[in-house]
């Protein structure tokens, strides 16, 4: 398989030589800047249980790239593959992506299938970016290895774990807390492993931990079971579908007094359920918040409603973020060498440069430590008189 791809390249890579020199153009960094396009892939569950998410992240890169083709000079063409949520199709999706020589690609969205691509893309030297798959194995492998051409452009899952634990005994005072989580999902599982492990060092009691598989539908028994411990806090590390469901049947069941906390697949729950009662007061960790009083912030959001009529959640701006990053790593790319980029030199070059990254996005300032996970100071909203509010930076 690796032959035949090394096979398909060169003759991919001969092709594009024979066409430049018909045109008389340039590839590389010394070209007609005009001329040049790069091509990248985009892995996203456009259809799938976590479309949401998807459409999201492609809204968001390509707000970013119709604004930079917009300034002239380098373009920047996208081939996408919906890759429904799928592991094993996200795979499919990326040697498919791989046979048609993009650059780069910006993907997957959520951590499993992510994961699942990742080997490859390491094996291939294929620079990633990913807007919101959170899990850590998404850049390191269990076994220590760090997968150095993935990056993204938002928390890790045990960064977001800790987070959580940490609010509720500094902000909330909390004393006892229950998970309720999916034992099939990585990044529920990755949230899990931190909130517990850091609450056991913080001296948070957990009284209860339930778990569901990740097409449940009815959580009354394990909600039941969490409302008879009575806890302070009930940490629920799960998507927006899951929590549509957990908040009303919560209240059905009598929860009361407990508040319901979690984190970035929290983002965009207001919008998805028609009452959001049963979910007021609580407080969720997320990457973005539109009440940001920053300029950059704020032209973002008007540039995205004024093109989708409505305002844009975290994963759209990260999404929006992980385009800046990757193609001002190309820019720098190309202004630095003369490789094609097609080949496989121009991808090393750039994921070098992309591990350089240093600048402000509209979810803060970016750069990443040894792991190619970013640097940022975490959002909490508060679902507040039924809308999601800024409560804060933590």
């Amino acid at each position: 398989m690796k032959k035949l791809r090394i096979l398909c390249l060169v003759v991919a890579m001969l092709m594009v030589i024979g066409l430049l020199a018909g045109c008389g153009g340039g590839g590389g960094g010394n070209g007609d800047a005009d001329a040049d396009v790069i091509t990248i892939g985009v892995l996203a569950p456009l259809t799938g249980g976590v479309a949401q998410f998807g459409t999201s992240v492609y809204r968001g890169l390509n707000l970013y790239i119709d604004q930079f083709n917009a300034r002239g000079g380098l373009q920047i063409e996208t081939i996408t593959f919906d890759e429904e949520g799928n592991a094993s199709l996200a795979v499919t999706g990326y040697n498919s992506l791989f046979d048609q020589n993009v650059t780069a690609i910006i993907g997957a969205v959520t951590s499993g299938p992510t994961m699942a691509v990742v080997p490859f893309a390491f094996e291939d030297n294929m620079p990633m970016i990913t807007a919101s798959a959170t899990h850590a194995g998404v850049t390191v492998a269990d076994d220590g290895t760090v997968f150095t051409n993935m990056f993204r452009s938002c928390f890790i899952d045990p960064f977001q774990g800790q987070k959580m634990a940490e609010f509720a005994v500094e902000v909330l005072e909390a004393r006892t807390a229950a998970i309720l989580f999916s034992n099939e999902i990585d990044y529920s599982i990755g949230l899990r492993d931190a909130f517990e492990e850091k609450a056991r060092e913080l001296g948070l009691e957990v009284v209860v931990v339930e778990n569901f598989p990740d097409d449940a539908v009815d959580f009354r028994g394990q909600l039941t079971n969490i409302a008879q411990h009575n806890p302070d806090v009930l940490f629920v590390p799960a998507y927006v579908r899951h929590i549509a469901l957990i908040g009303p049947q919560s209240a059905e069941v009598g929860l009361e007094g407990t508040t319901l906390l979690g984190a970035d697949g929290w983002a965009g729950t207001v919008a998805f359920m028609e009452d959001v009662s049963s979910i007021e007061g609580a407080y969720f960790l997320t990457g973005f918040s539109p009440d940001v009083d920053d300029p950059m912030v704020q032209q973002f959001i008007r540039d995205y409603q004024a093109r989708h009529g409505s305002i844009p959640d975290m994963f759209a701006a990260q999404a929006f973020d992980a385009a800046m990053i990757l193609i001002d790593a190309i820019e720098r790319t190309l202004a630095a060498t003369d490789y094609n980029p097609a080949s496989e030199e121009f991808r090393i070059a750039l994921i070098a440069n992309m591990a350089r990254t240093n600048l402000t996005g509209v979810t803060g300032h970016i750069a990443f430590d040894e792991f190619n996970n970013p640097q940022k100071t975490a959002v909490i909203l508060n679902v507040a008189d039924g809308v999601e509010v800024f409560w804060g930076y933590f």
